[in-house]
């Protein structure tokens, strides 16, 4: 029986381990440079938003990820508001295999921390006295896919971005 016990428990530490210990605002701005002026145009807004993916390690088995967006709107070619968030999230990623890390940490984690991100650009705006923007769904593995095309072209050229993806050592992307 005892034995018993000791094998089912090592076979529980040698178990994948996925999991969400904590999501936080990393950082928010808002920005009105041409208020109260811009007010007055009676035209409407164009609006152009950036998201980019981050992460780095924080431990053995614990990273943080995450999911910044920029959200320019403008009317006349003059700023009604700048939004920079950055929604983050601490995981727990073990025993998982190295050809796995990747796409967890560039497709499932900034997943997670999307709606997150969404309620509060939506908050910061409303709060402004202005309409909410509601982002749109994001199709994370779409934008991790690019990446990797991306990332590929450009070890090609010297000096290459980095994708701001985070692998394990040893892990390469295939």
């Amino acid at each position: 029986m005892a034995d018993q016990d000791q094998n089912t428990q090592q076979a529980g530490s040698d178990a994948p381990a996925f999991n969400l210990q904590r999501v936080y605002l990393k950082d928010l701005s808002l920005e009105m440079p041409n208020a109260p002026h811009i007010f007055l145009e009676q035209e409407g807004p164009a609006v152009e938003v950036t998201i980019n993916v981050g992460g780095q390690r924080l431990a053995d088995t614990v990273f943080e990820s995450t999911v910044t967006v920029t959200v320019t709107t403008r009317v006349n070619d003059k700023v009604l508001y700048l939004v920079e968030a950055t929604q983050a999230g601490i995981f727990e990623l073990a025993n998982i295999p190295p050809e796995q890390m990747d796409p967890i940490l560039g497709i499932v984690c900034p997943t997670m921390l999307y709606p997150y991100l969404r309620a509060n650009v939506a908050d910061v705006i409303t709060r402004s006295s202005l309409p909410a923007l509601h982002l749109t769904e994001v199709n994370f593995q779409a934008l991790y896919e690019q990446r990797l095309a991306e990332m590929a072209q450009q070890q090609d050229k010297p000096n290459g971005a980095e994708s701001g993806i985070i692998l394990p050592p040893g892990a390469t992307r295939q």
